[in-house]
């Protein structure tokens, strides 16, 4: 595992310097929003540049098992690189949010198999790789809808979403919001789905803040289009 890549940086040298890194006051926060590392995250992306891109060491990095190491790793890697089965692997491993955020973002996106993946994801009886399906899914409502079933989508999200766990929940309400954003002829019932499911209707948001509760979520992002 400390062996040296071949750019000359070992694993062990950067574990180091990640533990040199880590604040135990950031861990706590952290820890309260199931991530447990303590890592500035500016300070991670600093390294991260420092390094600049690096596959071998960013696999090295992601087998430690440390969330600090695997946030660096998915920044230092060539996200085109990883064939469909290590990213499948990836995402079953990902099971801290901001690790599982990060993977699917920053590296499945940009990813030739991001399609697949989504379709295969989406159907998983796993909640966390689902989830990604649903975040896969939610990047092509916004951005490439050509193809997508929005009224099956809108079916599956009021059936489901009410019961589904909370990281499921959370990707399926971002997909119910986003068709209610992009796609005006679905905008009506978007709002309808979400007034009667309630989902994160309380959620606490702080001031300036959007809130992810459907309708109002669709609505404030319908009146900056329009203000625009």
């Amino acid at each position: 595992m400390a062996g040296t890549t071949a750019s000359g940086t070992t694993v062990a040298e950067v574990m180091a310097e990640l533990a040199e890194l880590a604040d135990p006051k950031i861990r706590e926060v952290n820890e309260r929003h199931g991530d447990d590392h303590g890592v500035n995250l500016g300070k991670l992306r600093a390294l991260a540049k420092r390094l600049k891109t690096q596959q071998e060491l960013a696999c090295r990095l992601w087998e430690t098992d440390d969330t600090a190491a695997r946030l660096l790793a998915l920044l230092i890697c060539r996200p085109k690189a990883f064939d469909r089965d290590q990213l499948d692997g990836m995402v079953r491993e990902a099971r801290t949010p901001k690790v599982h955020d990060w993977l699917v973002n920053y590296v499945v996106k940009k990813n030739p198999h991001a399609e697949e993946l989504c379709v295969a994801w989406t159907a998983d009886p796993d909640p966390v790789v689902a989830s990604a399906g649903w975040a896969l899914t939610t990047e092509r409502v916004a951005k490439k809808p050509e193809g997508l079933d929005l009224a099956g989508l809108l079916d599956v999200v009021e059936a489901e979403m009410k019961d589904a766990p909370d990281r499921l929940q959370w990707a399926m309400n971002h997909c119910l919001a986003q068709i209610g954003i992009e796609h005006p002829e679905f905008r009506s019932r978007a709002i309808g789905i979400g007034e009667r499911l309630e989902v994160l209707k309380d959620y606490p948001t702080s001031p300036g803040c959007t809130s992810p509760f459907a309708p109002v979520w669709i609505n404030e992002m319908v009146r900056r289009q329009q203000a625009g």
